[in-house]
């Protein structure tokens, strides 16, 4: 049974290099007599297809058995850029770098600080004739968080006001959230118990897992002294704001045309009682 296994994993290989010479020359010298078993192997069962938000590191988990004698090097595809060769590291980018546990089949490549730049192929390989070679593709993404509604938010005085901002782009881990009034970051209560938050703190945050994070900005009885930029800040996304003006009274678009109505009607008010006193002095006489 484990010879089989051998025989199917190393005739995969070579069908998969695309190297039709070297499989014809294998199968011709009966390279199958030898002990087979004992060559190299990829373990597929592993992630290759890996998505990172710019910043977080990144790591391409390469398994090898049976490795023997010979050798793993991690290649970047696009410029065929050797990395790594064993434990060694063959680029000025320290960035990069193997992680290998003593023994172990694992070759993880780790990417520190990964860009936008770094996304692409990476080919884990083994030193066999012909080479053997797995991809694995790396997508960094720019997580990029958003708050609900208009950038511009008119809430009147006394009243309630609730900013929700989204993270729905990135890995699994979306780290954490800040929320920021200007240049000054709020100090939200603990999530001790919901009742008593909410009975006590007129600022508030909420904090909601699904298929991404969303941190919403309670805000209850809200003051003029509210008012102000909004920023929602998370550790693996960029910011984003919202500025909120807090009124009291009327909505904005009457309050901005107010000024400019009074002083027609004034005159219009004027000028009526002007004619109607004109009228009656001249019935008068």
């Amino acid at each position: 049974m484990e010879f089989a296994r051998g025989y199917f994993l190393l005739l995969l290989v070579l069908l998969c290099s695309g190297d039709a010479e070297s499989t014809s020359s294998y199968l011709d010298e009966g390279f199958f007599n030898s002990n087979v078993s004992s060559y190299p192997y990829f373990e597929f069962n592993v992630p290759r297809n890996v998505t990172t938000a710019v910043g977080q590191t990144a790591f391409l988990h390469c398994r090898v058995e049976q490795l023997g004698d010979k050798a793993v090097s991690w290649i970047r595809k696009r410029d065929l850029h050797i990395l790594t060769a064993g434990i060694l590291t063959y680029t000025s980018d320290q960035r990069f770098q193997v992680i290998r546990p003593d023994k172990s089949d694992n070759w993880t490549l780790q990417i520190k600080f990964p860009q936008l730049r770094d996304s692409g192929i990476y080919e884990c390989q083994v030193n066999t004739e012909p080479k053997m070679s797995l991809p694995f593709r790396l997508n960094v993404i720019e997580a990029k968080a958003r708050i609900l509604g208009p950038s511009d938010l008119h809430v009147k005085a006394g009243s309630s006001v609730t900013l929700a901002c989204v993270i729905n782009q990135g890995p699994h881990n979306l780290g954490t959230v800040l929320w920021y009034k200007g240049d000054d970051v709020l100090e939200l209560p603990q999530e001790t118990s919901q009742n008593d938050i909410e009975r006590t703190a007129r600022i508030r945050e909420e904090i909601e897992w699904t298929d991404g994070l969303t941190s919403r900005l309670h805000i209850t009885n809200v003051h003029l002294s509210d008012s102000g930029n909004y920023s929602c800040v998370p550790t693996t996304a960029a910011a984003t704001s919202v500025n909120v003006h807090v009124i009291n009274g009327e909505h904005p678009a009457a309050m901005q045309h107010g000024n400019k109505n009074t002083a027609p009607l004034s005159s219009l008010h004027c000028t009526l009682v002007y004619s109607i006193s004109v009228f009656i002095i001249k019935h008068i006489r």
